[in-house]
């Protein structure tokens, strides 16, 4: 199994159960791993033999910076559900981890995040 990573990407949204975070909205990051066949890719060096990372990262920016949900548990379950759908036969699983550096939460830590797996991902 081969992978594709895209680390770090960072995006503007409205998501939470609180109404100002639905207001003033907040930035987030995201990381999505793809598990993958890319053996033909090396061989060809041609962008239809992969997965365009373009299209992967506009699915992220699309649903971060798109409709608000209440949990960046549903984030990330929509990001995942849209790249399996529209990679279907090329992607067989994927890693996606939706982290809210800001949350409206007394204390001292660095960021909540959740991570979740679909697909065949070993």
């Amino acid at each position: 199994m081969d992978y594709i990573h895209l680390r770090d990407m960072q995006f503007f949204g409205y998501h939470g159960v609180l109404p100002e975070e639905n207001v003033l909205g907040q930035r987030f990051r995201a990381n999505v791993s793809l598990a993958v066949d890319i053996k033909g890719a090396g061989e060809t060096d041609e962008l239809d033999d992969t997965v365009s990372y373009v299209g992967v990262y506009d699915i992220c920016k699309e649903v971060i910076e798109g409709k608000p949900y209440k949990l960046i548990e549903a984030v990330a379950e929509a990001i995942a559900t849209q790249i399996l759908t529209k990679y279907e036969g090329q992607v067989f699983g994927c890693r996606v981890e939706v982290v809210k550096p800001d949350p409206p939460i007394p204390g001292h830590y660095k960021e909540v995040a959740v991570e979740i797996t679909r697909g065949q991902f070993v």
